[in-house]
Formats: C-alpha cells, structure tokens, sequence
C-alpha cells in the first residue's frame, strides 16, 4: 500500500456501529417517546438484549467502554437492584408474543458479578420477557475475574458465546495497557467454557497499542490460533484521549505510527487468513462453519453496536446505564452517568435521555453504509425494490464520487457500486461519502485504519 494513500483516506471518521452515528443524539427523545416506541414493539418481531455492567476492578489504559474502576462489590450490588427494576418496566411495555433471539452481557467487565447474582439477574430477565428456545446468550469475559463458580453460573444461565479480550501477549505491551493476562491464563478460560458446553468463543486482539511492533503481533496471532477461537476481532486501538481521559496514561510517542500500524493489522490479518479463518467485514475472521461466516456468504451479516453480527433482531434493547438501544423509529441511550441512570430507574423505571428519530433518508443512508462496511459494495436496483425513486440520488453521489476518484478504490459495475481490493481497508472513509451528518457534527473520531 502505498503511503500516499493511507495518508489520504485514513482521516478520523466514524466506525459507523449505528446510523445516524451517536454524536447526532438530542435530548428530544425521553422516557416517554422510548416507552411508546417499546409499546410499538409487535409479536412479530424478535428482539435483542444488550445488558450494561459499568464496572471494572481494574482499569485498562486502552479501554474507550462506559466504565468506572471499584474494588467494592457494594457499587455493583447496588447497580443490579436499579438493572433488574429498568428490566421489569421495560418488559411491562414490550408484548410478552416478541421473542428475544440474542442476549449480550457487555461492560465494563459482566465476569464481575458474583454467580448467584449472575443467575437472579437472567432470572429477572426470563420473567420480564419471552425467550425463543434458541437464544443465544453472549458474554464478555476478563479472565481475571473468572473461577469455578463463576464458570458454573455462567453455564447455568445458558451462556452459549464467550467473548474473551486478549490485546496482546507481549509483557512490555501489557504493561503499558494496564492489562496483565497470560497466555496461560486465556488458554485455561477457553478450556473452562468449552468444558461447559459453550459452542462459540471469540478473542479480540488489538494493534496499535504503545510498543506494539509486528513481531509481537505475530506471536499474539500464532498464539491465540493455538487456541482454535471460533471468531477473531482484530481491532485498531483506538486513541481519544479527548473522550476517555485514562488514555492519557499512553502517550502518543510510544504509539506505532501509521505506517507501522497498517503494517501490524495486515500481518495479522493475513497470518488469520492463512490458518483457515474467513475474513468479515473490515475487523472480523471466523472459522467457515460459524454462524457469522456463514451469513456473511449468505448476505445476511449485519452490523450494529456490538459490531459484525448475524443477529437478525428487528429491535436490540439496551438495558443499563450508557447502553443503546436500536428500534424500528429509531436510536435511545439511557443516561451515562451511573448514579444519576440508578436514581432514573429506581423512580420510574426507564432512564432514556437522548436518541435520535430516523428519517426515510436516514433508513437509505443506514442501508448503503451497511452495504459497503458488510458487503463492499451496493446494487442501486436492490435498493430501489425497497427505497423506490429515493435512491436515485444516492446513485448519483455514489457514481460522482466513483468516477472522480482517481485511486481506483472504488468503481461502478453496472448497477453496482463496488469497492476494490485496494480500497478494503479504508471502508469507513468510503462509506463516510455517503453520511449527510458528518460534515455537521460536533463527535471526533479515532483515524480510519
């Protein structure tokens, strides 16, 4: 690749988990228009859940999540008594004949809460709505936090995906992260949930990090193959100091620079590649017969804010503090601050205090980002069966942009806009081409690669 061109499109833009992205949320969308978008919510329908735990017992230098540091179960005890009472008002308002296919248990670090918690807080979850037999239930783990009884709490609650983040084995990069997890360690975890039934593990590895070099991305890579991983994410850190003021603990001069670390990510991508794993999308392998390859081959992958997903829910609801929520009329987010979002939910139940409602053109323009972050390419005749006349007027933007770019990352095929091999990487800026909000927004962003 040459330099001219990751200098050229790997500016700062969205990573497009949503549409409009989240910098555009107002304050115009409250409790009340949430609950009348929940009530909305029809038996024919399935729904998603993503459940917020903003703890950790150690901070990760790294890390851009919602979270706060405690080394106090109180905090977390407290927290679960205001989830479960956002659970029971949210399902009060959700018809009991919508099915929820998919829970997700993110942070933070979910792995924190004690195992007969864990257990009464899946309970109060199946009380309040009506899970289809097939659910699958996801959760994000941090080795370090893991035993016996919590590996027995998590089989009995159904976990059938576990998520493990690894960043990087190397010592020296762990340290600089604030991140000390052994190969050793993992390998024992992996070991732990398959012992249990879990059909599905996932790893994160992350490039960019500060004394990160391809070498020591290589022998992560190599090792957590050894672990035969059913996904791999394979991350770029993502630096924004402005936003997480931890990350302020990892200067800038001992971060890879760009050219470095385009260099790491496609090492790895290409060592994941060789060992048999199929690329998806812009960040994401996985073994041929895993479910999210397969719909990836099927045309059936979809992205939102838990990424690269073949969940095919109509509504993802976000339960917790910060989370949000996806519904048909549009995006809710609960509020961020963790004491104000428990004295929201314990006096009535739901804590949304901002969102956006999507416009017809808003619906169009999600479609064609997700095309192009999913597929790498859009037909203008597929989108018309659904957005008629209106996607006329994308085609002409996607046409103008491709005909004026004269790096050939992009072209148009018949009806088709389609990215090259060479413009792969820079996904985000192309599908940037295409957000009529960006030039307006007030969000920064991490770079594009």
């Amino acid at each position: 690749m040459q330099n001219s061109l990751l200098a050229k499109y790997s500016g700062a833009v969205p990573r497009y988990t949503s549409y409009p992205t989240a910098p555009h949320f107002h304050e115009g969308i409250d409790c009340g228009k949430y609950a009348q978008w929940l009530q909305a919510i029809t038996g024919q329908e399935r729904i998603s859940l993503y459940i917020h735990v903003p703890y950790c017992d150690r901070l990760c230098w790294f890390c851009a999540c919602h979270t706060k540091h405690t080394l106090k179960y109180e905090p977390i005890a407290i927290y679960l008594e205001s989830l479960k009472k956002e659970i029971a008002a949210v399902g009060a308002l959700v018809s009991r004949d919508a099915a929820v296919t998919a829970v997700h248990f993110g942070g933070g670090s979910p792995t924190m809460v004690r195992p007969d918690d864990m257990i009464d807080l899946m309970a109060a979850l199946r009380s309040a709505f009506t899970f289809a037999e097939d659910v699958e239930i996801s959760v994000e783990m941090d080795p370090n936090d893991l035993d016996e009884p919590r590996y027995d709490a998590l089989a009995a609650i159904g976990m059938t995906r576990a998520s493990l983040g690894v960043q990087d084995f190397h010592p020296e990069v762990q340290k600089a992260i604030n991140r000390i997890q052994t190969f050793e360690h993992t390998k024992s975890v992996v070991e732990a949930v398959r012992a249990r039934g879990v059909h599905s593990v996932n790893c994160d590895i992350l490039y960019g990090l500060p004394h990160q070099t391809e070498a020591t991305v290589a022998e992560t890579v190599k090792d957590i193959l050894s672990l035969a991983p059913d996904r791999i994410a394979l991350f770029g850190y993502a630096h924004v100091p402005w936003m997480k003021k931890h990350q302020t603990m990892i200067k800038d001069e001992i971060l890879p620079g760009l050219d470095e670390r385009f260099a790491q990510m496609n090492l790895a991508a290409s060592m994941l590649v060789a060992a048999g794993y199929e690329p998806i999308g812009i960040d994401h392998f996985a073994l041929p017969d895993d479910r999210m390859a397969i719909a990836a081959r099927e045309g059936r992958l979809r992205r939102n804010f838990q990424g690269y997903t073949d969940d095919a829910a109509e509504a993802l609801i976000g339960l917790g503090a910060s989370s949000i929520g996806q519904l048909p009329q549009g995006y809710v987010q609960n509020m961020p601050a963790t004491g104000e979002y428990q004295r929201m939910a314990d006096a009535g139940g739901l804590a949304a205090v901002r969102g956006i409602e999507v416009s017809e053109d808003d619906r169009l323009r999600r479609r064609v980002i997700e095309e192009i972050m999913c597929r790498f390419a859009m037909s203008f005749s597929e989108l018309r069966q659904e957005f008629g006349d209106a996607v006329d007027a994308i085609a002409a933007e996607a046409k103008s942009f491709a005909l004026s770019n004269q790096d050939r990352i992009c072209l148009i095929e018949g009806d088709r806009f389609v990215i090259t091999d060479v413009g792969r990487p820079f996904a985000r800026t192309i599908a940037a081409v295409f957000d009529s909000y960006l030039a307006n927004g007030k969000g920064r962003h991490s770079i594009a690669v």
